[in-house]
């Protein structure tokens, strides 16, 4: 029998899809062309390649296994001839469609009588018997090139870049695949421009700068997603932010004037008369400056003094008496 993928990958076709892919990925490893010294190392790469576009997936792998099964009928299609069946198949479509083709037929190229049985053929074997095996085995002399794939990454940033935007240099570890089909992790630095006005959570894509691409093809974007620093004092919210803020029981008792360090500078907050504890002060329009700007929720904090003088016992005590009618147990 005819040289054919099986023997291409060295493997029988009993041969599991992972068996396919061990098989592909060693035989990578020797002849990639960047790496082998193999003299015949471009040719090689190219019929595995070819081999393992076919084996490796279910619904080519099935119908190229029904070819080995029945050559009688590539034979009969060709009018005889011909100890490679899968050559022969190919050279006998190819002759044909040029012929059609010279002769002005767009339909499909057959006029005749030699090719009476071509649309029964058709109709026992599937469409892709005739017309998709000729794509593959007219592309044999090509290798075909993928686009890499995306990839994402995240970073987190202080706050304050989204006021201002920055441009920052990171280094990313990505996970990817080298030439040889093989899992690893890729170290990258990149300078990566972070404009104002960025929510949380939101990306930014840096074009090419994804995985590569195989045989020469394009390579993917990478997408960076943008985190804000984030504590027990501050959260975001898309472009919301809360911010817990501390103040004394006479500025919440009294209604006072206050001035609060904001990510985005100091601003002077008028706290209401008798404010209660956790309650909530929106600045509209002081969270982060995107296309709809997000809002600055302040949320009190009441705390209170340790009494560790003298004086300021009898200030508690002195408190104690002005309020004697007042339970915070009542409720």
């Amino acid at each position: 029998m005819a040289k054919n993928y099986y023997d291409d990958l060295g493997i029988s076709r009993q041969a599991s899809p992972e068996d396919i892919k061990k098989a592909y990925r060693k035989l990578a490893r020797k002849y990639h062309p960047d790496v082998s010294k193999e003299a015949n190392a471009e040719a090689m790469m190219q019929a595995i390649n070819v081999a393992y576009d076919t084996l490796s997936d279910a619904e080519k792998k099935k119908q190229y296994d029904f070819e080995l099964d029945h050559p009688q009928a590539a034979y009969d299609f060709n009018g005889g001839g011909g100890s490679d069946t899968h050559s022969g198949f190919g050279q006998g479509f190819d002759q044909g469609y040029q012929q059609g083709a010279h002769q002005g037929n767009a339909q499909g190229g057959f006029q005749g009588g030699d090719f009476s049985g071509f649309e029964d053929l058709f109709g026992r074997f599937g469409k892709g018997f005739g017309g998709g095996q000729y794509q593959q085995y007219s592309n044999d002399s090509r290798q075909q090139s993928f686009r890499g794939e995306d990839q994402h990454a995240s970073i987190e940033v202080d706050l304050e870049i989204a006021f201002h935007g920055a441009t920052q240099n990171i280094t990313l570890q990505i996970p990817t695949y080298n030439a040889y089909g093989e899992p690893e992790v890729q170290r990258k630095t990149l300078q990566v421009k972070i404009p104002k006005g960025m929510k949380e959570g939101q990306q930014i894509r840096l074009s090419k700068q994804g995985q590569a691409g195989i045989n020469g093809g394009e390579a993917g974007d990478l997408y960076i997603q943008i985190h804000y620093k984030q504590d027990d004092k501050l959260r975001v919210e898309g472009a919301d932010i809360y911010y817990n803020i501390d103040i004394s029981p006479w500025e919440a008792a009294l209604g006072q004037e206050i001035e609060v360090n904001t990510p985005n500078g100091k601003v002077k907050v008028g706290i209401p008369k008798n404010t209660v504890y956790g309650k909530q002060l929106r600045l509209k329009d002081k969270g982060i400056p995107a296309k709809v700007p997000g809002h600055l929720y302040l949320i009190l904090n009441i705390v209170y003094p340790k009494a560790e003088t003298e004086q300021q016992v009898h200030a508690y005590e002195d408190l104690a008496k002005a309020f004697s009618h007042f339970n915070p147990r009542s409720h």
